[in-house]
């Protein structure tokens, strides 16, 4: 899309000698939101993923000790994000496939 600066906005801009001139303005390179390799709505999973294992080492670090809270630390990360590439992989939304013949009486 491309904005055509009018004679109205020539005083703000006295520099250029032609106000015919056209300016690109770009609004986004339109491609889904992505980070680390995590897709849209899973980055919210990934993020709650973190957070619980955050929690699981204060946890566990009150309750067994340090050592013991960063190993469920690591292994609760490692677990969540696990989960989520796992599910990235079937797709963004879920899909069920039903296996069988289904007869369905009284459409019409």
């Amino acid at each position: 899309m491309r904005v055509r600066l009018g004679k109205a906005l020539a005083w703000l801009l006295p520099n250029f000698n032609s106000m015919d001139e056209f300016y690109p303005i770009y609004k986004g390179v339109q491609k889904p939101l992505e980070f680390m390799g995590i897709r849209g709505r899973f980055l919210t999973f990934a993020a709650i993923a973190i957070g619980v294992s955050f929690l699981g080492f204060i946890l566990f670090s009150i309750i067994l000790g340090k050592l013991a809270g960063f190993i469920a630390m690591i292994v609760l990360a490692l677990v969540g994000l696990a989960t989520i590439y796992i599910r990235q992989r079937n797709g963004l939304h879920a899909k069920h496939r039903d296996k069988g013949i289904y007869i369905y009486r009284g459409i019409f």
